[in-house]
C-alpha cells in the first residue's frame, strides 16, 4: 500500500510542477503547442515532473504486484488530493472548505482501506482474459472516437471514461504478465494490451482535457480506472480483503473515490491569474 501511496504523491506533485513550468513557458513566448512544449522541456520543474511521473509508474507497478487492484486504484485516485494540496502551497490556489473536506474524505477512505486490504490475489485469471484486454483496448478506441463526436459535456465524460478504462487495462495487464523475458513478453497478449492501452489512454485524456470540461473529464477518468479494474481483480484474479473486513474495504474504496470525484477539477492543475481568478493551465 505504501508503494501505491508513493505513486499517488509522485503523480500529484508532478502535475503541479508541470503546471508551473507550462505557465512560465506560456509567459515567455508564443503559445503554439510545439514552442510551448520546447520551452517547458528546458525548465527543471517540467523535467522534475517527468521524472516523478516515471518514478510514480515504477511505484505503481510494484504496488500492483503486491496489493489488490482495488487498493491501488483508490490510492491513485488520491493523487488528485495531492495535486490540490501542493497547488494550494506552490501555486497559491485557494481551496474551498468543501475541497479541504474532500481532501480529508480521501485520506479517511484510504485509512479505512489500508487495514482492510488483503494481499495481492494469486489467481492467474483465465487465458481468455489476456485476449479480452486486447479487445478492451479496441473498445476504448471506439468509445474515444464516438465520444469525440458528442456535445461538449458528453464528449468530456466519454473521453475521460475511455482514458480511465485504458489506464485500467494497464493495471490489469501488469497483473497478467508473469515474466519479463522477451519470450514471455512477446507471446503474452496482456503485454501488448498494456502498451496499447496506456498509449491510447494518454492520448484520450489529453484530448478530453483540451476539448471539454476538466471536471467532467476527470470524473470519467476516476470512475474508469478504479471500478472496472477492481471488479476484475476480485472476480478473476483472486483479490480479497482481510477476513471479515470486506465491508470496511468496500466502504474505504467508495469513500476514497467519492472524495477524488469531489476534487476532479484538479485533473489538470489549476493556475491562479494576477487578478486572483483560478484558471486551467
Amino acid at each position: 500500500m505504501l508503494c501505491a501511496l508513493g505513486a499517488a504523491v509522485c503523480f500529484g506533485t508532478a502535475t503541479v510542477l508541470q503546471a508551473i513550468a507550462a505557465r512560465v513557458a506560456a509567459a515567455t513566448g508564443p503559445v503554439g503547442d510545439v514552442a510551448l512544449l520546447w520551452r517547458a522541456l528546458r525548465q527543471w520543474r517540467y523535467l522534475a515532473g517527468l521524472a516523478l511521473d516515471g518514478l510514480g509508474f515504477g511505484w505503481q507497478i510494484l504496488a500492483l504486484r503486491s496489493v489488490p487492484i482495488y487498493a491501488v486504484g483508490a490510492a491513485l485516485a488520491a493523487s488528485l488530493a495531492v495535486t490540490a494540496v501542493v497547488a494550494a502551497r506552490l501555486l497559491g490556489v485557494r481551496l474551498s472548505r468543501v475541497e479541504w473536506a474532500a481532501v480529508g474524505v480521501v485520506c479517511a477512505g484510504l485509512a479505512l482501506l489500508g487495514p482492510a486490504s488483503g494481499a495481492e490475489g494469486d489467481g492467474a485469471g483465465p487465458v481468455w482474459l489476456r485476449w479480452a484486454l486486447v479487445g478492451a483496448v479496441a473498445g476504448v478506441l471506439l468509445l474515444g472516437v464516438a465520444g469525440g463526436r458528442l456535445p461538449e459535456r458528453g464528449r468530456a465524460l466519454a473521453l475521460g471514461l475511455a482514458a480511465g478504462l485504458g489506464f485500467g487495462v494497464v493495471e490489469v495487464g501488469v497483473r497478467l504478465i508473469d515474466g519479463l523475458t522477451p519470450t514471455v513478453l512477446f507471446t503474452n497478449p496482456a503485454a501488448f494490451a498494456l502498451l496499447l492501452g496506456g498509449g491510447a489512454a494518454f492520448l484520450l485524456l489529453t484530448s478530453a482535457l483540451q476539448r471539454g470540461a476538466v471536471t467532467t473529464a476527470t470524473a470519467g477518468l476516476v470512475l474508469g480506472e478504479t471500478v472496472a479494474p477492481a471488479l476484475i481483480g476480485v472476480v478473476w484474479l483472486g483479490d480479497r480483503t482481510r477476513p471479515g473486513l470486506g465491508w470496511l474495504a468496500l466502504l474505504g474504496f467508495a469513500v476514497a473515490v467519492a472524495g477524488a470525484l469531489a476534487l476532479s477539477r484538479f485533473g489538470e492543475a489549476p493556475v491562479e491569474t494576477a487578478d486572483g481568478v483560478v484558471a486551467r493551465k
